[in-house]
């Protein structure tokens, strides 16, 4: 590569697009106080326990959304004094409440259900209140799929969460209509209360993983796999030239990756010729892995001490016998 050769653009988080995606929490907000208030509705008409653990769950979306509004703005706020690295795992401790709320919307509805499941209770009104079901369960999946792309879209775990759990009370809005039904066709009072058991093991699955993803992301795990393999690609080519590269670690903060590693260069560099090899690096990355700041360590072939610290590496790179000195350099820098 020539070091006269123009740099890769650089990607980094925007704070004003960041700060952009609170919009995002306050459709989830609406989209909660909708739906809680047409499900209260059609329990109140219908008597049906399945369709008051609907309401229920609606009651945690928006708690849920409340909290991811607040992390959003949190996580959107630009690098400080106190916090060198970004505010982003913000997005982590949103994601990590509404998981537990819906841990305890379960909780809640199994002890609302059990009683019933003891002893049934006739039904009424049910055509009017699976009606209004069904609409508050129209406006959780259309909102659910608009946050969750975005969520993707911005690398946001606190949107994804929020889309997860809409589309699970989505899921949970099907299972009571089912239950409710089967009530009709087969007059079994008990398979509502059923259902909402049903309803709630479902919802200890979605808040267990949305759990265990937000504690991963605050025990610094790395980037994931197909990441990784993105960063030993980019970094393949310099190998051919002589360059090696050890001690490659990341770890994510929301949407913020962290990358950093050493590169050896044969010891007669100039430190001019190592250090745009490095800038050139850190550009490869940048373009590549998204919202990513990048750290090198410039490293001479030829010490001995620059081998000390292979045990830092914890990528799993390619296996390659390394090689301790080389004869290539930029071709501008060379003499």
């Amino acid at each position: 590569m020539n070091a006269s050769a123009p740099l890769p653009p650089r990607t980094a988080a925007d704070p004003a697009r960041r700060s952009s995606l609170a919009r995002f929490a306050w459709l989830s907000v609406g989209a909660a106080v909708a739906t809680m208030a047409l499900k209260a509705l059609a329990y109140v008409l219908t008597g049906s326990v399945g369709l008051l653990s609907d309401a229920l769950e609606s009651l945690v979306n928006l708690a849920g959304a409340l909290m991811a509004l607040a992390m959003l703005t949190v996580a959107a706020r630009p690098e400080d004094d106190d916090h060198p690295y970004g505010h982003g795992k913000a997005e982590y401790f949103a994601s990590g409440v509404e998981g537990a709320l819906i841990l305890i919307a379960a909780l809640g509805i199994a002890i609302t259900a059990i009683p019933r499941l003891i002893h049934p209770r006739a039904l009424q009104g049910i055509g009017t209140g699976l009606a209004v079901s069904v609409g508050a369960s129209l406006v959780n999946l259309m909102v659910a799929l608009v946050i969750l792309r975005a969520g993707k879209r911005h690398q946001s775990i606190t949107l994804e969460a929020n889309a997860q759990h809409l589309l699970a009370d989505v899921w949970t809005s099907v299972g009571v209509v089912v239950g409710v039904g089967a009530v009709v066709v087969t007059r079994w009072q008990w398979l509502d209360p059923a259902v909402a058991l049903a309803v709630a093991a479902n919802i200890i699955r979605t808040g267990g993983l949305i759990l265990r993803r937000s504690v991963l992301g605050l025990m610094d795990s790395a980037v994931a796999i197909d990441e990784q393999e993105e960063l030993h690609r980019i970094l393949e080519p310099y190998l051919a030239r002589g360059v090696q590269y050890h001690a490659l670690r990341t770890r994510r903060a929301g949407a913020r990756r962290f990358v950093s590693l050493h590169v050896l260069v044969p010891g007669h560099w100039t430190v001019r010729a190592g250090h745009t090899l490095l800038e050139h690096v850190e550009a490869d990355i940048s373009r590549v892995i998204p919202n990513v700041s990048v750290l090198t360590h410039l490293e001479a072939l030829d010490d001995p001490t620059s081998w000390d610290d292979q045990a830092l590496d914890r990528s799993n790179p390619p296996a390659a016998d390394p090689v301790r000195s080389a004869e290539g350099e930029p071709a501008a820098d060379r003499t």
